[in-house]
């Protein structure tokens, strides 16, 4: 993966997939950043006066700066300082601490909120894709930036970004304060820390990337392994090929956490010197100021006010430095996940009210050739097919020969590269799509079930509370399931089991078959859909789909040619080319 240079890129980029209303927040919780700023001078600045009151209560007393304080609390001996201003610096203190509390929830908060849009974000475009585009990726990394690395743009790109922007302005207030009291060694001390960090800065920032890079591929294929190992495991069990999977994942999982380890630690360490170094420069200024004339006595409220803000302001670099390399370990999770989020949204994917498509009278592929890229082989070429609302229509042909093809064409999944589908002379396009889809049920060779209840698989896609009991009943008789399904002690509240592992591949089919008769559609498309089913079970549904109403066009995609006895006309695809067959010439060759 090549990494973009410009990191404000990426910023933008994201910055455009975050809502108004997140935008606002962002806005306003930058504003509070800035008040807990000023709450740290407060804080800090109080120091120096509480610690004089301590130490020499009749210089604080006699200073002319001092005089409206005194007035207002109508003080009338030095002594009198220390209650008031033991008071303010502890409500300066305990004010400060609070903000920066709510700092910390208001930000974290705000964050898990725009990571919770950008996932759901990320998941509806995706799924918005078209089929070529989604059947031409891995769906175990989609998965990986859909849910892992999003939560990573949040961990390390969002949040630090936040504590980042915090960190500089807490460090800016307190450098205010601190020169203002000690101007020279404020500036010098500060001079030191920040050459340090940029020197580490420096050193780092390669190997930080290359981390990001190594931490971004290895979570795809941990999430491959972990997906492949799992879906395949009634094959594992059988070939007993465990340590083999095993080491597959054992690999990749040490490669990513070695080199998330690496990251924390780059991001952590220097902490622990940059203590270290403060705690010296103190020691070493005493020193210095117990040597002047006036003695230690006046010199401790400087020294209260540095250590107090070095307190603050060791923390707060820290803070940053450890931001920003949380930042630079994650921009290839981040430009993966902006990928995503930048995907195209259809057209139809906004529209409220879908547009009408009249289908009275045929389907028609007029001169349609298709191939899924520049460099591939053509799999249909000049295909013209028309099939009549009402028929039974029945495809054969060898494996490859495009059967599959067409049927994805005729369902709008594959746009032709030339030539058209038209509904009733209509050209189908991106405008009306959905409206042609609508009229469409399709049964796969494979059907794909939820963990979910025989009842919601068959109305598969509708809210739960909007299903009609009376469809889901009536459909399952047609598809043969009644029987069955009644014998169930929860009946159709019968839970059928991750991609239906409890049912056999016979029940699968037709909780599929009964799922395309719940939606009631105008097109009912069985692709090789009986194909798991014995002899006895798949005549007495195609007997039900045969006494379907007349003005349903049902294509069938079947191996078996008994399949097809039924159907009204044959139509044979050989090398990305139709032929059709009369019935009867293919009841003689069958």
């Amino acid at each position: 993966m090549k990494l973009e240079k410009n990191f404000p890129d990426l910023i933008s980029r994201l910055w455009h997939h975050v809502g108004h209303q997140r935008r606002r927040q962002l806005w306003l919780l930058l504003a509070l950043t800035i008040f807990a700023s000023f709450a740290e001078i407060l804080s800090i600045g109080s120091v120096l006066p509480f610690i004089g009151a301590l130490t020499n209560p009749e210089r604080i007393f006699n200073n002319p700066t001092a005089s409206h304080f005194i007035r207002f609390f109508n003080l009338t001996s030095a002594e009198q300082l220390l209650l008031p201003l033991t008071i303010i610096f502890s409500i300066a203190a305990l004010f400060a601490g609070i903000l920066r509390m709510l700092l910390l929830r208001l930000s974290t908060k705000i964050s898990f909120e725009i990571g919770s849009d950008l996932s759901n974000n990320a998941y509806r475009r995706t799924l918005y894709q078209s089929y070529a585009t989604q059947i031409s990726r891995n769906s175990s990394e989609v998965i990986n930036v859909i849910w892992i690395k999003i939560s990573e743009v949040i961990f390390y790109i969002l949040m630090p970004s936040l504590t980042l922007i915090s960190s500089l302005a807490m460090i800016s207030a307190i450098i205010f304060v601190l020169c203002y009291i000690i101007p020279g060694i404020a500036l010098a001390i500060i001079a030191c820390f920040g050459l340090i960090y940029a020197v580490i800065i420096k050193i780092t920032r390669k190997h930080l990337k290359e981390s990001s890079k190594r931490i971004a591929s290895e979570s795809n294929n941990v999430m491959r392994s972990l997906q492949e190992g799992l879906g395949g495991v009634r094959d594992i069990l059988i070939d007993g090929s465990q340590e083999s999977f095993c080491e597959i994942y054992r690999k990749t999982d040490k490669i990513l956490r070695n080199a998330q380890g690496s990251n924390q630690f780059i991001s952590q360490s220097p902490r622990f010197a940059m203590e270290s170094l403060g705690t010296i420069l103190i020691a070493g200024l005493a020193y210095v100021l117990s040597q002047r004339e006036d003695g230690i006595a006046n010199a401790i409220p400087i020294l209260a006010a540095l250590a107090l803000g070095l307190q603050r302001i060791l923390p707060s670099l820290q803070q940053a430095y450890n931001s920003w390399s949380l930042i630079q370990g994650a921009q290839a999770s981040l430009q993966d996940t902006l990928e995503l989020l930048d995907q195209d949204l259809p057209s139809h994917a906004e529209q409220k009210i879908m547009p009408l498509l009249h289908f009275n009278e045929k389907i028609s592929l007029k001169n349609v050739c298709f191939r899924y890229t520049s460099d591939t082989s053509w799999i249909l070429h000049q295909v013209d097919l028309e099939i009549r609302k009402g028929s039974r229509v029945g495809f054969i042909g060898g494996t490859g020969s495009g059967k599959s093809t067409i049927i994805d064409v005729i369902m709008g999944l594959l746009d032709p590269v030339y030539g058209t589908l038209e509904i009733d002379g209509m050209p189908v396009s991106l405008a009306n799509k959905r409206a042609w889809q609508s009229r469409i049920a399709h049964v796969p060779q494979s059907v794909f079930l939820t963990d979910n209840s025989i009842e919601e698989n068959i109305a598969f896609g509708i809210p739960k509370d909007e299903i009609s009991a009376d469809r889901v009943r009536d459909a399952a008789r047609q598809a043969q399931l009644t029987e069955t399904i009644e014998a169930w002690p929860d009946k159709y509240a019968t839970v059928v089991g991750e991609r239906g592992v409890q049912l056999s591949g016979g029940q699968r089919q037709r909780i599929g078959i009964a799922r395309a008769l719940y939606k009631q559609a105008d097109v009912i498309v069985l692709d090789e859909a009986t194909s798991a089913l014995d002899t006895d079970t798949e005549k007495a549904i195609m007997l039900s789909i045969e006494e379907l109403n007349d003005d349903i066009t049902i294509l069938i995609v079947a191996h078996r040619l008994n399949t097809l006895e039924n159907c009204t006309e044959i139509v044979e695809v050989q090398k990305g080319a139709v032929h059709r067959k009369e019935k009867m010439h293919f009841t003689a060759l069958s």
